[in-house]
């Protein structure tokens, strides 16, 4: 048999969009040819199954092999898999798969932005092949019996040629007379790399064959001489008779060739081992998995050292099939959390990481394997955001992630509580991406405390209720904020610690999903149980008093600080030792924090550009500085002092508050020493 013809392309338009669009995933050709050798395996499988191919052992053998020679520049891909028939080569080469690849690449020129790539690259099949060949050969030998072996070869990607084949074992070879832009990939380790990255799981055990040309110097191994030499001992020699010296020597022979004959066999019966795990931990039912299993595929897979803290065992074949495993990783340092890895399979074949059109955003934290085998591949990433599929799978991840927590938090508080810093971040993150998430694991949302306890939002406003009803109060930094919260445990109070960066918007989350209730950080306001209250009804004049006290100590603080917008209001706080305090609104704080996020944003820019901070500073006329102030406040004599003692308790109050810029911080510094001075003379 010999034919001849062409693909019908513009070559034009062939192999340069290839390479083209496909420059930085060259690789890829690696997962279609391997991955289309292990559907020829798989195919046959289930001919055997089906009683269509009874010719073959039911112990049959099967695997795929990557042949690599440097030398002569060729890569093979070998399987004994199903084979073809000529007229199988002519409808699968020529037409399907050429169909495919012209449909993949016309989607490619279509759609060539970032946003619309086609998901996985998927779709160009066999003829990826001459993304790193100049001539590309099949030899193969169909299943059926009495079949005869086809050749088929094309060497520009348009003229092929086809011709009996050569091959006289079942299954298909792939020639690759690889081109310069390819040589890479006959590298043994670059091809393993490829070949894990995309194969690790595929169904069917894969090798990788290196053949090289270079002849090897071995010397002809002698025949071994006969040693009479017979070895014994001088105490031997005196004691055994000529007869029991020979029956030695025979014995320790007899010994020495069982021992080598036994060495011999143990080496010929290793055998080598596939370089993939055709049967992943994901694929079997989770109650046949142990922990040590998910732990060990966990480190394998992720390279990560430490166990995960729990898993979740996806396993679902209706109304859709879709299995996987997702891990909740320990974190080593809170940067760790900034990106997890989910790994998306279909079929056991490696399609992407992080692929958000198709993975829930919340869960790209987690480190996990998902396979898809109903998820279309050839189409755009925009065409899966509305794909019915991607849809339901998303909910039903959602549903096992929520009962997996709720379970968690039921099943041992204490255990739950042990682990909540390092799931804390996944779980706001996942709440504020997917508030059907919220809705399903509110009451396992834990809020840690400044007391060192693990309390639900609901325990945490039952708790509190006499004292402040509806409110929850945070802290964003303990160490800055450690005044106010002295005062607060003082009092029998306590805050929610929310110190890292999701905490911005979980704050105006959590008391968006929560109506009625007020969450504001710690020095946003002075609760009542902070302040003295005179009991009963403030007289007239005593109202008269504060009210000219209040003028007095703002009109002060405004001249010695040169700041006339400057808020002040005299309290009457239970911490006699705090001098003064500044209070920010929560509408203010919110709204800063809003301006530095989009600072860099013109049109918030001028949004933003009036905007300043509504600063309250809160003196305590309980405190013996104040107290001086106020007695002082006008008295010419005191004016050095008073000038002095202001500017010290503002900034004690600022640095409770914020970091001192260096230049506040120079002049605490000066005027802390001057203070000590003045000290220091009124002893001598």
């Amino acid at each position: 048999m010999n034919e001849k013809g062409n693909l019908s392309i513009n070559s034009e338009n062939f192999l340069p969009i290839i390479k083209k669009w496909l420059y930085t995933d060259k690789d890829i050709f690696i997962r279609e040819l391997v991955s289309n050798a292990c559907d020829a395996v798989t195919k046959l499988k289930k001919l055997m199954i089906m009683g269509e191919a009874d010719h073959i052992p039911a112990d049959e053998s099967f695997s795929v092999h990557v042949v690599l020679n440097k030398d002569e520049k060729i890569m093979q891909i070998v399987d004994n898999g199903i084979g073809m028939t000529d007229e199988e080569i002519k409808k699968y080469i020529n037409q399907i798969a050429f169909s495919g690849a012209t449909d993949f690449l016309s989607k490619y020129e279509e759609k060539a932005d970032g946003d619309n790539e086609i998901i996985g690259h998927f779709g160009l099949g066999f003829y990826s092949a001459f993304m790193v060949a100049d001539k590309v050969e099949i030899d193969t030998l169909s299943y059926l019996p009495d079949a005869a072996a086809a050749k088929w070869s094309c060497a520009d990607g348009i003229d092929y040629e086809m011709a009996d084949g050569t091959r006289t074992e079942r299954g298909t070879t792939i020639t690759l007379h690889v081109s310069e832009d390819g040589e890479e990939f006959l590298d043994e380790s670059k091809m393993y790399e490829a070949l894990q990255k995309y194969c690790a799981f595929m169904p069917v055990p894969i090798f990788i064959d290196v053949i090289t040309n270079d002849e090897e110097k071995v010397e002809k191994a002698e025949p071994e001489k006969k040693d009479n030499t017979i070895h014994i001992s001088q105490e031997e020699a005196a004691t055994l008779t000529k007869d029991e010296i020979l029956a030695k020597a025979n014995k320790d022979k007899a010994e020495e060739t069982e021992s080598t004959e036994g060495s011999e066999k143990e080496e010929k019966e290793e055998e080598p081992k596939p370089l993939n795990d055709p049967s992943p931990l994901w694929l079997k039912q989770p109650k046949d998995c142990t922990d040590e299993e998910y732990k060990a595929f966990y480190h394998k897979v992720f390279f990560d050292l430490n166990d995960p803290l729990f898993w979740i065992h996806l396993n679902m074949d209706y109304p859709f099939r879709l299995k996987g495993i997702l891990y909740f990783p320990k974190l080593v340092e809170q940067m760790d959390v900034v990106e997890g890895q989910i790994k998306l399979y279909s079929n056991q074949v490696y399609i992407a990481d992080n692929i958000k059109e198709v993975v829930p955003e919340f869960l790209l934290l987690l480190k996990g394997v998902l396979d898809c085998p109903d998820m279309p591949l050839n189409v755009s990433r925009s065409a899966l955001q509305n794909d019915g599929y991607v849809e339901k799978m998303n909910s039903y991840i959602t549903k096992k992630v929520a009962d997996k927590l709720n379970q968690l938090f039921k099943a041992d508080r204490t255990a739950y509580e042990g682990f909540w810093d390092d799931i804390v971040m996944f779980f706001k993150y996942g709440c504020m991406r997917e508030e059907k998430l919220y809705d399903k694991i509110k009451d396992a949302l834990l809020l840690k405390t400044t007391d060192g306890v693990y309390e639900t939002v609901a325990e945490y406003l039952e708790k509190n209720k006499e004292k402040h009803e509806n409110k929850i109060f945070f802290v964003t930094d303990e160490a800055q904020q450690a005044q106010y919260i002295r005062m607060f445990k003082e009092q029998g109070l306590e805050a929610a610690i929310l110190t890292s960066p999701v905490d911005k918007p979980f704050v105006s989350f959590l008391e968006y999903k929560n109506p009625g209730v007020k969450v504001q950080r710690i020095d946003a306001d002075i609760t009542d149980t902070l302040q003295e209250k005179t009991e009963g009804e403030e007289s007239e004049a005593k109202k008269q008093a504060d009210a000219f006290a209040n003028t007095q100590m703002e009109n002060l603080f405004r001249g010695v600080l040169g700041n006339e917008n400057l808020k002040v209001k005299a309290e009457n706080l239970k911490a006699q030792n705090v001098s003064a305090m500044i209070l920010l609104s929560e509408e203010s704080r919110r709204m800063m924090e809003m301006m530095e996020a989009y600072g860099d944003n013109e049109m918030y820019k001028a949004m933003f550009a009036q905007v300043k901070p509504d600063e309250t500073l809160v003196l305590n006329k309980s405190n013996k500085l104040v107290q001086f102030l106020m007695d002082a406040a006008g008295k010419e004599d005191k004016k050095e002092d008073c000038d002095m003692i202001c500017h010290q308790v503002y900034d004690l109050a600022l640095m409770s508050h914020r970091t001192l810029t260096s230049e506040e911080m120079t002049a605490f510094i000066d005027r802390s020493n001057q203070i000590l001075e003045k000290l220091a003379e009124l002893e001598k």
